[in-house]
């Protein structure tokens, strides 16, 4: 009997989630803190037709698409993956379409909608820094798709902060002990304060990483936070400046864990990454239980697969997260060829990890990659066995798999039919066993993906960088079931929640629903042994 992913589980117990209604996608992986982009959701739509704006205006007429239950637009560029929690849904952009004549130029945007109707509801103005594009490039927007709780949610903004907001915004009113909203908006621009209206954002608290920790993050700060318990899990970006040799902050940590009610640091990985940082560092944290104990997972921006102990513990003056367990991900053979090392980012060279590390039924499945605009190369995905300790690179691992190039998308596994799927930057789609490694076939999309494959209903979906999204048949055989263009690059990953598809390509957020059929989400019934 199927028992249920451990976040929906909690959620149950704590009365946020009913076994009877549908299930959100409150985090980065929705349900599941193993990460597994997969739903157990019926009745999804195969086919898409995203419509046309009315004359003269952005919005899509509805009655050009196909099986759209609302579109809403968004900024000119759209990364975060959105989370649906509590009848909003949540995404990040950037601000080329300003939702408030108060707040125009270039910001990072998290924008919040009506579940139902794709009402704009509020928005997190976040100013660029004044350091510029070596720490925050220009109109890129935010990276990071919240984690949410109850009351609050949690996200990573371009600032190398982490923000806890009030899920309502301003409409309940000012709370937290943090008031400083109107200053916070107009930050290194030189502006006088704006005073919050109703639709902007309620920072509860906020932690600044570049400020508490000194980590300089590398064009861009990005990390779906990992909610276990009374702590978030973040990757700090920490990453090189403009020379792409030099680590200004080598001992700043990499990975820390904050208490969720009061933003106080509670623990800092003991790694010591920084010195051995190729670029930057983008990986998103995973966990899983083993042997009785949760361990967190994060892909170091030295190729390295980390595992660190759930609970930091004292040592010295310092608070640590202590690791568990460290695979190098990075093969040999990318590193030295005919005597000579192989200079990163070459493209036979080595790479870091940027994607999420997926943990399932007891093993962990991560691919390394590089930055996209370091283009294609070599590449490599590990099945690890998480159950050792110290340096396990030699010990644990089940298999792997090199027909993959470079990637920064993470796993999709179907429980049905354990089989695992996965995207490479050079737009191949591979279909994969997850107990054996065994390939089954490689489809490609004839353009870069940035975004993961996403399960859901027997279904596999994807999209890429020409912004065509395809629908393919969760199979051993390979089966192209559907392609339609979205009109803009697709470089996020399909959800679902509550029986409705999410997608964004760069300028648009969809939310999908068969016109014919009632989707709904299946919650799988609890294992009582």
């Amino acid at each position: 009997m199927k028992t249920l992913p451990l976040l929906t589980a909690a959620l149950i117990a704590s009365g946020l989630v009913t076994s009877t209604s549908g299930v959100d996608w409150p985090a980065w992986g929705g349900n599941d803190l193993g990460r597994n982009m997969y739903s157990p959701a019926k009745g999804l739509p195969t086919e898409f037709d995203a419509g046309k704006p009315k004359p003269g205006s952005d919005e899509i007429d509805l009655k050009t698409t196909k099986n759209v239950k609302w579109a809403v637009k968004l900024g000119s560029q759209s990364y975060a993956n959105p989370t649906v929690f509590n009848g909003k849904v949540f995404v990040g952009t950037n601000n080329e379409t300003p939702r408030d004549p108060k707040h125009v130029g270039d910001r990072s945007i998290m924008m919040c909608f009506d579940e139902k109707t794709g009402a704009f509801l509020w928005q997190l103005v976040v100013p660029k820094l004044k350091s510029g594009k070596v720490n925050d490039w220009e109109n890129l927007g935010l990276f990071s798709s919240p984690v949410h709780d109850g009351k609050y949610l949690y996200i990573v903004t371009s600032r190398c902060e982490v923000l806890c907001l009030d899920i309502n915004g301003m409409a309940d009113g000012n709370d937290g002990p943090y008031k400083d909203e109107a200053k916070y908006v107009v930050m290194d621009t030189g502006k006088a304060p704006i005073e919050p209206g109703l639709k902007d954002a309620d920072i509860i608290w906020r932690y600044d990483m570049m400020d508490e920790l000194g980590v300089f993050p590398h064009n861009a700060s990005n990390c779906n936070i990992l909610m276990l318990g009374d702590l978030i899990y973040v990757s700090t970006s920490n990453g090189q400046d403009w020379t792409h040799v030099n680590v200004p902050s080598p001992n700043s940590p990499s990975f820390i864990a904050l208490n969720k009610k009061t933003g106080a640091l509670e623990g800092e990985d003991d790694a010591k990454i920084g010195p051995r940082i190729f670029h930057g560092q983008w990986s998103s944290p995973a966990a899983g239980q083993v042997n009785g104990k949760w361990q967190v997972y994060y892909g170091g921006g030295d190729g390295v697969l980390y595992a660190f102990d759930q609970k930091p513990v004292k040592d010295g003056d310092t608070t640590l997260l202590k690791t568990a367990w460290q695979f190098d991900c990075v093969p040999a053979e990318y590193k030295v060829k005919d005597g000579k090392p192989i200079k990163y980012p070459a493209a036979e060279g080595p790479s870091e990890i940027n994607s999420t590390p997926v943990f399932y039924k007891g093993k962990v499945y991560v691919a390394i990659g590089q930055d996209p605009e370091h283009g294609e190369g070599v590449g490599r995905l590990l099945c690890i066995d998480p159950t050792g300790t110290g340096d396990v690179t030699k010990t644990k691992l089940v298999w792997d798999y090199k027909g993959i190039k470079r990637s920064i998308s993470s796993v999709s596994i179907d429980p049905a039919n354990g089989l695992l799927f996965i995207g490479d930057f050079s737009g191949f789609v591979h279909c994969l066993d997850a107990d054996t490694g065994k390939l089954n076939w490689v489809h490609d999309m004839k353009a870069h993906m940035w975004g993961s494959t996403f399960v859901a209903d027997g279904k596999v979906y994807v999209g890429d960088e020409d912004g065509d999204f395809a629908v393919l048949a969760s199979s051993k055989e390979k089966k192209v079931l559907t392609e339609v263009n979205l009109g803009y690059p697709v470089y996020g990953t399909p959800i679902v929640a509550n029986g409705v598809m999410y997608v964004m390509n760069q300028s648009y957020l969809y939310a999908f629903q068969d016109s014919n059929k009632t989707a709904k989400d299946e919650v799988p019934k609890i294992d009582a042994k």
